[in-house]
């Protein structure tokens, strides 16, 4: 493992029985670096995770963490973590700031220095007025910032971030990146990120891994991805979409073209000038068209693009063990 990386994920692979749920990836996070698992629900993001918190045992392939094996040294990787789990563990009958306490004591924080993290976290995630305030009167985006507040009172050299804004609104959810945005600059911790929230990911990451079905199947940051793609994103409306994806696959000037959300979207250069052309090959086609789109690429766009579908598309698929047992009962 690089001096230099926080994590180092070699060919890691996590099967249940013949469903491979983790299928052979690598990456490697900087500390500093905030690193986002970007895919639907069932994609392995959170099976990653677990791997790489020591919670699933590796099947096999090789990660490191702050420098130790997680397979051989799970103690020392445990207590250089944070993780903030994608469903909530916080006690609802302690305060935030008994929780904060509890957490503290597991990871063996001497007392003094115990105080002083506490105050630090709390502060970070503007929690001081509700410290003595019961968990269970918290708002949902208040137990987030609790729970990153808790990951970081030992100082991890690693934080995991599993879907952190999961079922908050979207106001919430925006302040929830302020804050990791906040920590993101305040200290040196590697950070990895799991989500399926396009815009999120754009937001927040400097790199992204789209994970889809167990692999990596695009990694860069997200400038350079949206990057790839070379052009404007146009989206054309009608009844009769096979007819113009067909159509726009033999025009040279279209880079891609994909069916989804009933839309033909093509992907070239200078898409507002192109538009009266599509309009009129359409028409000389006799295919009708309801409505245009134009927008530079988006995240979303990268992710249609390796993958044929909309992340929303996909988010129906469960968890990796749920798609495990459809498997064996088909």
């Amino acid at each position: 493992m690089d001096a230099k990386d926080a994590i180092k994920v070699e060919n890691l692979t996590k099967k249940f029985g013949k469903f491979t749920a983790v299928d052979a990836i690598s990456f490697s996070v900087k500390p500093g670096e905030l690193f986002g698992l970007l895919g639907p629900n069932g994609a392995g993001k959170t099976t990653t995770i677990n791997m790489l918190s020591t919670l699933l045992n590796v099947s096999s392939g090789t990660a490191e963490v702050a420098g130790f094996d997680v397979s051989k040294s799970r103690g020392d990787v445990r207590h250089s973590i944070g993780v903030v789990f994608q469903d909530p563990a916080l006690d609802s009958n302690l305060t935030g700031r008994e929780n904060l306490e509890f957490h503290g004591i597991m990871y063996g924080v001497p007392k003094k220095v115990r105080e002083e993290r506490i105050k630090e976290v709390l502060r970070l995630v503007e929690l001081e007025d509700k410290q003595k305030v019961l968990v269970e009167k918290y708002s949902g985006g208040m137990k987030r910032r609790l729970e990153i507040a808790r990951g970081l009172i030992h100082k991890p050299k690693v934080l995991f971030l599993d879907e952190p804004t999961l079922g908050l609104d979207a106001q919430t959810r925006r302040h929830i990146w302020d804050y990791i945005k906040k920590l993101k600059s305040e200290g040196n911790v590697a950070i990895i990120l799991t989500t399926h929230y396009m815009e999120e990911a754009d937001y927040l990451c400097d790199r992204v891994a789209i994970i889809d079905h167990g692999k990596i199947i695009a990694m860069d940051t997200p400038e350079k991805l949206k990057h790839s793609l070379g052009g404007d994103v146009v989206c054309l409306e009608s009844q009769e979409i096979p007819k113009l994806v067909n159509m726009f696959k033999k025009v040279k000037w279209v880079k891609s073209v994909k069916n989804y959300d009933g839309s033909a979207c093509l992907t070239m250069e200078h898409g507002e000038k192109r538009i009266p052309e599509l309009i009129v090959a359409a028409e000389k086609a006799g295919i009708k068209v309801t409505s245009v789109n134009l927008h530079e690429p988006s995240l979303e766009d990268v992710f249609i693009h390796y993958t044929g579908k909309t992340i929303r598309d996909q988010e129906g698929e469960g968890s990796d063990r749920a798609r495990f047992m459809r498997m064996r009962m088909r």
